[in-house]
């Protein structure tokens, strides 16, 4: 399946569920806490991916550098989904979805100085800065976690990149093992939270569906999209990812869109579409 199905077909499960998930995320946050949700995602995710992708055996095989790309990956996971979640305890969906996105040109117009990276650069900020509208700029840490997961989210793709060229089954196993490295790092952070769920098989259960849908699904099908897309188109169908993330959250979490709104996910949009990453 990894090399007979359409790369573009992996990039599409993928755009689903990578809101799909915090979605159902955002509805277990009163129940267990933000950060005992984050620990659920990464805990249940490393458990499934474990039996079949033998993290410790990756680690064992691979050299010093490879490991160094692990870890580094592995951090950035971790990070990057617990910001995301506090993000979104805070901001609407379609709003830190768009600021995850700025980084993405920034690092292209760094890469590739041409005024058509800076024309994206200006299109996708000034989305942006509608969706946060007065009311939302209120929120400076809800701001802060947006940003700092839209920073992470950029070193997920370079670093996902990079661990996908040259692992089998595409890089899949590399995932597996930085996802394990990714618990390490988020263990003593979330479990306290977590703790509250433990008592509650239904609240277990949403816990590791929350990490299927969140690490497992949209990971698994980024690795074998982007062990075959160049980067280049890679990073221009990630312009359809503002607009997924606005119509999980209407249908989901009944955070419908304004006008004003459809308008600041368009111009990022039309930014993401625009950019060129360097080679």
């Amino acid at each position: 399946m990894a090399e007979t199905v359409p790369p573009h077909a992996w990039f599409g499960v993928s755009a689903v569920f990578h809101y799909l998930g915090p979605s159902f995320a955002v509805l277990l946050f009163p129940a267990v806490g933000v950060l005992g949700v984050a620990w659920l995602r990464i805990a249940s995710a490393a458990l499934i991916f474990a039996p079949w992708t033998r993290p410790w055996r990756t680690l064992r095989e691979a050299d010093t550098r490879t490991r160094l790309l692990l870890i580094g990956l592995g951090a950035c996971l971790a990070v990057m989904n617990t910001a995301f979640y506090l993000a979104l305890d805070r901001l609407p969906m379609s709003l830190v979805a768009a600021m995850e996105f700025v980084g993405t040109i920034g690092v292209a117009l760094y890469g590739l100085r041409t005024g058509r990276n800076l024309l994206a650069l200006a299109l996708a900020v000034g989305g942006v800065f509608i969706l946060i509208d007065v009311k939302w700029s209120t929120d400076p840490l809800g701001l802060f976690w947006a940003t700092l997961n839209g920073a992470l989210f950029v070193g997920y793709i370079v670093l996902g990149h990079k661990a996908a060229e040259g692992g089998a089954s595409g890089g899949v196993e590399r995932l597996g093992a930085a996802m394990a490295i990714a618990f390490v790092f988020l263990m003593p952070i979330g479990f306290a939270e977590a703790l509250a769920a433990f008592g509650s098989a239904t609240l277990i259960l949403a816990g590791i569906g929350v990490g299927v849908c969140s690490s497992v699904i949209p990971y698994i099908s980024d690795q074998l999209a982007m062990s075959r897309l160049p980067r280049a188109s890679f990073a221009l169908m990630l312009a359809l990812l503002p607009a997924t993330a606005t119509v999980v959250a209407a249908i989901v979490l009944a955070q419908i869109p304004t006008a004003k709104d459809l308008l600041g996910v368009f111009l990022v949009m039309i930014g993401v579409a625009v950019h060129k990453p360097a080679a």
